[in-house]
């Protein structure tokens, strides 16, 4: 099953502009881009009317001065961390679009699909699932089959027009204002904004002529994506009632701890534990990685701290560019009990120049070690 990866695009990259653009710019630029992707211009153009629900999403912040700020600072970190509408994320709707922003349209178009005289299709609400992952996984990428509840129009169920809105989805108000008559659309009360209202269902379909049923859908997860991320599996949601588009499943990534690898971004941190004959001697270790073990060797004499790391031995990037690395950080394990002669020996090593620490100028402190780790 196909999905798409809710990753955010840059607001100002959305709408063309820079980030010294002020608010007369930015405006002039959405209503460009808006007027250029509207559905009545792009009927049943399904990229065209995600360009124009990512433009609405980049006006809604960069046209708030607060939120503008925020964004500034922080990027799409500064909401809810999935990106999306008004907060909304995920599940956009048409009719927030043109309720809010209308305005910027003029008299040229109406709303979703109504400026063109057509109907709307209305579309079912989003479903939201999470799906566990391990280490492996997420390093290898992985097809997972989850059974998700949908709401979906019951066999032998009819619609007939709305007569409350002919269909249109939307009904217009004039109001008196000390400005003059103002006109305004809003969702048509008696059907939902579907444009259909039910005319026969079977005994089985609640009142909109739904029923809800199990389905397997199946989800190919790309290695390299993070905890938390979401991914979009378009019309696996719920079916909403008439002439209708079904909603989408929002799938959030959740990751399984390992064990003994900790993952930071696309690195992917090891501690190996060695005994002090071992450091002073050499050894050769397995150690454990993301795809089974790896075999290293520690030379003579190697120090307690230091970090190995092993080129590409990390998580893809998500974005394909190429993998992260494998530290590996060396802890000399010191024994807590001794015998009488191990105890003797080291008595009498106490004074011995070998045993007396001697950092040589090229060994890098904690704290370069630390800045070495994160370049």
């Amino acid at each position: 099953m196909e999905f798409n990866l809710i990753m955010k695009k840059d607001f100002y990259e959305i709408l063309g502009i820079s980030k010294s653009a002020d608010a007369a710019e930015i405006k002039k630029a959405y209503r460009k881009s808006a007027l250029k992707y509207h559905p009545d211009k792009n009927p049943g153009d399904k990229e065209a009317e995600e360009n124009f629900k990512l433009a609405a999403e980049a006006y809604e912040v960069l046209s708030d001065p607060q939120k503008k700020a925020k964004y500034d600072q922080y990027g799409h970190q500064a909401f809810d961390g999935s990106g999306g509408f008004g907060g909304g994320h995920g599940g956009m709707n048409m009719d927030d679009i043109f309720s809010q922003f209308g305005d910027i349209f003029g008299g040229g178009f109406g709303g979703f699909g109504g400026g063109g005289g057509g109907p709307r299709r209305a579309k079912g609400s989003n479903l939201r699932i999470k799906v566990k992952l391990t280490l492996e996984e997420i390093a290898n990428g992985v097809e997972k089959k989850v059974k998700v509840k949908r709401k979906v129009q019951a066999k032998g169920v009819t619609y007939k027009t709305c007569s409350t809105c002919n269909g249109q989805g939307q009904v217009m108000r004039v109001t008196n204002t000390i400005l003059g008559r103002m006109q305004s659309a809003s969702t048509c009360p008696a059907c939902g904004g579907s444009g259909q209202i039910l005319d026969k269902k079977p005994s089985e379909a609640d009142s909109q002529g739904m029923v809800q049923e199990d389905e397997t859908v199946s989800i190919k997860i790309p290695a390299g994506v993070v905890d938390g991320m979401q991914l979009k599996v378009s019309n696996k949601g719920n079916d909403a009632p008439g002439n209708s588009i079904p909603g989408d499943l929002i799938v959030a990534i959740e990751e399984i701890e390992h064990e003994l690898l900790k993952r930071e971004g696309e690195n992917i941190h090891y501690d190996l534990y060695i005994s002090f004959p071992e450091a002073v001697l050499g050894v050769s270790k397995d150690i454990e990685a993301i795809n089974g073990k790896v075999r290293i060797k520690l030379e003579e004499g190697i120090q307690s701290g230091k970090i190995l790391r092993l080129k590409g031995k990390g998580i893809p990037s998500i974005n394909g560019y190429g993998n992260g690395d494998l530290l590996v950080h060396v802890n000399v394990w010191t024994p807590k009990t001794l015998n009488k002669e191990q105890k003797q020996f080291f008595e009498n090593a106490l004074n011995d120049e070998h045993f007396i620490p001697s950092p040589e100028k090229s060994e890098k402190s904690f704290f370069e070690k630390v800045k070495d780790m994160f370049s």
